[in-house]
């Protein structure tokens, strides 16, 4: 169905796109894509497996990295199928509903990533400022409790998101700017005062992602802070190096979301080209790229994983 400007006519689904312009070369550009995808889930579906069949690193900090690998996995995985189907297939078409629900799993699961940099900031932040008490303090009962709760907040702040955008009727263009459903761009198809919608976005992106990273950087503070005061350079050097993977996470997690977010809007003449690419960025680098670091920089899961293929 192509794009329309007529008030009368109510848009039965969405088009979505790849990159503008370079439709003749989609076959291509799907490599690059399809090695992202395999790479992302093969690495976090790694972590997981590593983590669970090892006993050894049944320890918190590698719980929590569990837990980014399953947000990262799902994240994935809920992008996927339209980004894949646009480059190998040329498939542009989704439905109304079909896009609803992307909107929603994308956002709970983003939301629930930077629940997750939350935890594990705090538990960087116990290792330490207090690590004789990191045992008892953070015990499994209490990490799973967490990971709920970081789930659950997700699942209760997006699950309007969909309800909201189903109300409405979609009489403008049709056509999305990104090769997945967005809340900030779907609500902006609307033929209806989105108001409420621009409300509620910024309230929930400020009290989630705003209020997650202001708790970080907190955090951050108080540990340079106790790192600060320890005579030992090595001590202190060795601390700080346990906290690189986290904060290579961090950047990569809410550097374009936060860009993302401020061009769809406020940034009215800024290059379509640059929101697609702070878009893809913002799905598709953490679960590349978390797996890879974190493999690299923890010395127990390293050891483990190169003993898997040296056998």
């Amino acid at each position: 169905m192509s794009s329309v400007n007529d008030t009368k006519f109510q848009a039965t689904m969405f088009l979505l796109t790849g990159i503008s312009g370079q439709e003749a070369i989609y076959h291509w550009i799907s490599i690059p894509f399809c090695f992202v995808y395999v790479i992302a889930i093969v690495g976090n579906s790694f972590i997981l497996f590593m983590i669970k069949t090892n006993p050894s690193l049944h320890e918190p900090m590698y719980i929590f990295l569990s837990m980014l690998a399953f947000t990262d996995l799902s994240l994935s995985i809920s992008t996927l199928p339209t980004t894949l189907g646009i480059f190998l297939l040329n498939s542009r078409e989704i439905s109304l509903d079909a896009c609803f629900s992307q909107v929603f799993f994308i956002h709970t699961f983003e939301c629930t990533e930077s629940s997750v940099l939350l935890l594990m900031a705090f538990d960087r932040l116990i290792a330490i400022c207090d690590p004789l008490r990191y045992a008892s303090i953070l015990t499994l009962r209490r990490i799973f409790k967490m990971w709920f709760l970081c789930v659950m907040r997700g699942v209760v702040v997006m699950l309007p998101l969909p309800i909201l955008l189903r109300q409405f009727w979609y009489c403008r263009s049709n056509v999305l700017a990104h090769s997945y459903c967005l809340h900030q761009e779907v609500m902006t198809l609307a033929c209806a005062d989105i108001t409420v919608n621009n409300i509620y976005g910024l309230c929930i992106t400020l009290l989630t992602e705003v209020l997650d990273s202001l708790l970080i950087f907190l955090s951050y503070v108080m540990i340079l802070k106790t790192v600060l005061t320890v005579t030992s350079r090595t001590e202190s050097l060795r601390a700080l190096n346990t906290c690189v993977a986290h904060l290579c996470a961090i950047l990569l997690f809410y550097t374009p979301i936060i860009g993302l977010s401020v061009t769809h809007r406020f940034g009215e003449g800024i290059s379509p080209l640059l929101q697609m690419l702070l878009g893809y960025v913002y799905l598709l680098a953490p679960p590349l790229v978390n797996p890879i670091v974190y493999s690299v920089k923890s010395k127990h899961l390293r050891v483990r994983i190169i003993r898997v293929f040296v056998k």
